[in-house]
């Protein structure tokens, strides 16, 4: 097989410096989906040089705002045009369903949409009021300069949008890393960045490892600024690194997300049904490799055991099987290393006295197509309690745990007893404990009656070891803009401050 070029440097695409290749897997069977060019260092360098010259002597930091957003619709109408191959592409790579590969195309259609709205929809700038009719104040907003952009292998080309969409929008150039395991569709969106008639050096991207791409990007001194999601270790090494050059960083570092169920939501049997059917999809969509997996079962103690018996047996019926065939609802993990981690926590949860409900191993070769993939069977475990190491940190796998309270206090502290704070959801018939329970969380984002949804005009990110920053919404934009104070005196006279 041959490899293609997906380093993207000042306009052109390149081999990497040392001619070396990587194997990107297809996680369905483990064959080789493509070899693409392994970057490093040097090839970073380039690249960050590059947009260094096209941020300090390029025309796009002072391209009129208009003319950036219509290019963010150019891209916008492009990714529509392309929805099916890049759709393909996601679920071939990363494991997914080919619905949610469509899907995850449209999310990122509508951040570039969303982008180009706020950046034309804002004013010159914000007046201060000085004091003195003979004094013109504002603050004025204006890029950072070069990004440093590290995505996950979970959602590359959601992530990749929530990160070039502002950056762009905003005026900067940039640099993206995309993992290593999954870097096609944001190659394809490089791609189709160029097309849409983006200046050389303004978009640049290196395909590689984190060490030593990502680590050269984070201590680079020609980068501006750091933004980084991934996991909680690998983020706050790199986030180290960016922090002692002075930069400015963005860290989301992933969640352990819990979903309160109260009785009363499940009074009813479409009551019950809903609550159940949410949390098979908090915990099991892409297999649970989500950050805001809704991975903690919080359920209160009157109903657990008709309703954790309810999920098991629906867990048991989710077909698994490649993203691309008809009727599969769950794609493989990621990599064998992902499975190898997966089985890990359960067996420790096992050992620390978990109740196993259902799944708990790969499926049986004559239950999954094809049989050689990364698959593993959505698991429930009950009887779970913070000691256990699978309810502390963040499984990123088809598991469920299963914890009880008795009282609205209990489960709020159950909720908030964990060093991330992402996500959670709070399901319940009664509104005003509902809205009560959600303001007590410590979580970025809060759903009541519902899991997953995310808008992007509201800001994401979370509290705690969740991370730094937010992205999405309005804040999202700020995250890539300086702020600047022009203090302008319309009638100078001398100060007389010193005699001479």
């Amino acid at each position: 097989m041959s490899s293609i070029e997906t380093i993207h440097v000042d306009g052109v695409w390149l081999a990497a410096a040392s001619d070396a290749t990587r194997e990107v897997l297809d996680p369905a069977d483990a064959t080789t989906l493509q070899l693409v060019s392994e970057g490093g260092a040097e090839d970073a360098d380039a690249a960050v040089a590059a947009a260094r010259r096209a941020f300090d002597e390029g025309d796009w930091p002072r391209t009129a705002v208009a003319e950036r957003s219509a290019l963010l619709r150019r891209v916008a109408d492009l990714l529509q045009r392309d929805r099916e191959e890049i759709a393909l592409i996601e679920s071939r790579d990363t494991g997914k369903t080919l619905e949610e590969g469509r899907v995850d195309v449209d999310d990122v259609t509508n951040a570039f949409r969303y982008f180009a709205d706020v950046v034309m929809n804002e004013s010159g700038g914000r007046v201060v009021d000085a004091g003195s009719p003979d004094v013109h104040s504002v603050v004025v907003h204006e890029p950072v300069g070069v990004c440093a952009l590290i995505t996950p292998w979970n959602y590359p080309l959601l992530q990749a949008s929530w990160k070039i969409a502002p950056a762009l929008a905003a005026g900067n150039t940039f640099v993206i890393k995309p993992s290593e395991v999954t870097p096609l569709s944001t190659v394809h969106l490089v791609k189709l960045l160029v097309e849409a008639g983006l200046p050389a050096g303004v978009a640049n991207i290196v395909t590689g490892a984190g060490l030593p791409v990502g680590q050269r990007l984070a201590e680079h001194p020609d980068v501006d600024l750091f933004s980084f999601t991934g996991g909680l270790v690998s983020g706050t090494k790199a986030g180290a690194a960016a922090v002692s050059g002075a930069k400015k960083i963005a860290l989301e570092l992933g969640g352990k997300n819990p979903n309160v169920v109260f009785a009363d939501a499940c009074a009813t049997e479409e009551g019950f049904d809903t609550a159940v059917d949410q949390a098979l999809n908090a915990a099991f969509i892409h297999s649970g490799q989500v950050c805001s997996a809704g991975a903690r079962l919080i359920i209160e103690e009157s109903v657990r055991d008709r309703f954790v018996s309810e999920l098991a047996r629906r867990a048991e019926k989710i077909k698994l099987g490649r993203g691309t065939e008809d009727g599969v609802e769950c794609g493989p993990l990621v990599s064998q290393q992902q499975l190898d981690k997966v089985e890990a926590y359960v067996a420790s949860a096992l050992a620390e006295g978990a109740q196993l409900r259902c799944g708990g191993a790969r499926p049986k070769p004559s239950d999954v197509r094809p049989a050689t993939g990364y698959f593993y069977a959505p698991t429930v475990l009950d009887g779970c309690h913070r000691e256990m190491k699978v309810i502390r940190e963040e499984t990123f796998g088809p598991i469920l745990t299963v914890e009880t309270f008795a009282t609205e206090d209990e489960a709020v502290a159950l909720a908030n007893d964990t060093e991330y704070g992402l996500a959670g959801a709070v399901f319940s018939a009664d509104t005003a404990r509902a809205r009560r329970v959600a303001a007590r969380l410590r979580h970025g984002t809060v759903w009541i009656n519902d899991y997953h949804p995310y808008l992007p005009q509201a800001e994401w990110g979370g509290f705690g070891k969740s991370g730094i920053g937010r992205e999405l919404g309005p804040t999202g934009l700020d995250e890539y803009r300086e702020s600047k104070h022009i203090y302008e005196n319309l009638r100078p006279e001398p100060v007389r401050w010193f005699a001479g």
